[in-house]
């Protein structure tokens, strides 16, 4: 479907594929398994072929990036924590977005610049941000940081892999499952640690009793 998508823009004007990289950032937050970094690829690979402006492309990715966490912000700040809950939603469950609450009452406003760089679970944080009522103003400029560091380091990688999109497709899904698995297995033991000394410490709180 990605690879059609890009077949019938590639020919069509600047404008479009500005409007589609535009597009897909924002989709890719409200829709977790919409491969936006791919297509955030696709604008890196056309600004290395001379074809898009490397600024132009950065700042509509950057925006859709902010405006897509936003809208999961405000979505999660007006229904509220019981009506996710209730009904579970299979890219939001509740179990994700349970998980998600510890790390903001320990790291804050943190979690939210650090959230391009947290594979999987990029959606759940903005819409955590939102049901635990964060500061819009500091959540957005946090969100707004973290999606202009991470797309300054994606472009400029693609822009530096080639000209031939096959080959910076091939490179790019490559450095992602790489990242993703890494950045995983950091997640993985840093909530498995929080949730070790949690349990630590309720065990000494009853002992205490």
């Amino acid at each position: 479907m990605l690879d059609k998508i890009i077949e019938y823009v590639l020919p069509q004007s600047e404008i479009l594929l500005y409007i589609l990289l535009f597009l897909s950032a924002i989709i890719e937050n409200l829709f977790p398994p919409i491969p936006g970094d791919t297509i955030t690829g696709f604008g890196a690979f056309l600004v290395g072929t001379g074809r898009l402006n490397f600024w132009i492309v950065y700042a509509v990715t950057t925006a859709g990036s902010l405006l897509g966490f936003m809208a999961l912000f405000i979505l999660g700040r007006y229904f509220g924590y019981n009506f996710f809950m209730k009904r579970n939603y299979k890219f939001f469950s509740k179990e994700t977005i349970e998980s998600a609450i510890p790390w903001f009452s320990k790291y804050g406003y943190l979690v939210v610049l650090a959230n391009r760089f947290m594979p999987g679970i990029r959606s759940v944080i903005s819409l955590a941000a939102g049901i635990l009522r964060l500061n819009p103003l500091f959540t957005g400029l946090a969100a707004l940081i973290s999606a202009a560091v991470w797309n300054l380091i994606f472009i400029a990688v693609g822009f530096s892999l080639g000209t031939n999109w096959d080959i910076v497709k091939e490179k790019f899904e490559l450095i992602l499952r790489n990242y993703n698995i890494a950045a995983g297995i950091i997640i993985l033991l840093i909530v498995s640690a929080l949730c070790v000394k949690i349990f630590l410490k309720k065990r000494r709180e009853k002992k205490s009793i």
